[in-house]
């Protein structure tokens, strides 16, 4: 699914310059669920950003599902980020005047404007993530565990092969923060979805197949667990 040679990721120039990325070779397969660590500044989120298409300002080579990044156009590269890879954040970017169901259909509007098909496809995902019940309540009205469900319900509404997320757990309690780790090993294991995550929280990722550690843009480890 993933495959990165050698990629190297620079920000500014001269002495100035700060190496996010040094040399990381990474293989990841199909169904995979790998969490990736490291101390903030070690160049975790660089590396989602590479892998998720929205940073192409790298050296080496990044293959993702058979692609090279380096070889798309912008709007390839648009396509491929909307129909190959879903991304969760930290933070859940949901609109609050708007219920789960149609946050999720949104991804929906916006790429083929069929309001029935999106709607229908929306309830299909959040189904799928627990949250049957709640398809006509706001974001006010979700706990932190549910809202993060939307979320990835809302990244998995046009069936991708690749899930990336940043911190999904950083806003959420402990127990809270287990359960999206399990429902991410489910979709890992029943739909054979791949789900890369970057955390802090290392002990809470034990069900993760593999850990990556990051240490000053350096693959440092890289063991199954």
């Amino acid at each position: 699914m993933v495959k990165l040679k050698d990629v190297s990721r620079k920000y500014g120039q001269g002495e100035e310059a700060t190496e996010a990325l040094r040399s990381v070779d990474l293989d990841i397969a199909d169904g995979a669920f790998v969490k990736v660590v490291g101390t903030s500044g070690s160049g975790k989120t660089t590396l989602l950003n590479v892998i998720g298409g929205l940073d192409t300002a790298y050296s080496g080579t990044a293959e993702v599902a058979g692609r090279d990044l380096k070889t798309m156009s912008d709007r390839e590269l648009s396509r491929f980020r909307n129909r190959t890879v879903g991304f969760v954040f930290q933070h859940f970017h949901l609109l609050d005047h708007l219920d789960a169901l149609r946050n999720v259909a949104l991804a929906g509007f916006f790429s083929d404007g069929d309001e029935r098909r999106s709607l229908e496809r929306a309830e299909e995902v959040l189904v799928r993530v627990g949250l049957g019940d709640k398809l006509t309540q706001r974001p006010g009205q979700l706990s932190g565990g549910q809202k993060q469900r939307v979320a990835i319900a809302r990244a998995l509404f046009n069936r991708p092969r690749l899930v990336l997320a940043d911190e999904p757990t950083g806003n959420l309690d402990t127990r809270t923060g287990g359960q999206i780790i399990g429902l991410f090993q489910e979709l890992t294991r029943e739909d054979g979805l791949t789900v890369v995550a970057v955390t802090h929280e290392d002990q809470l990722f034990r069900q993760a197949d593999r850990t990556v550690r990051l240490e000053d843009g350096r693959v440092a480890e890289d063991r199954r667990t």
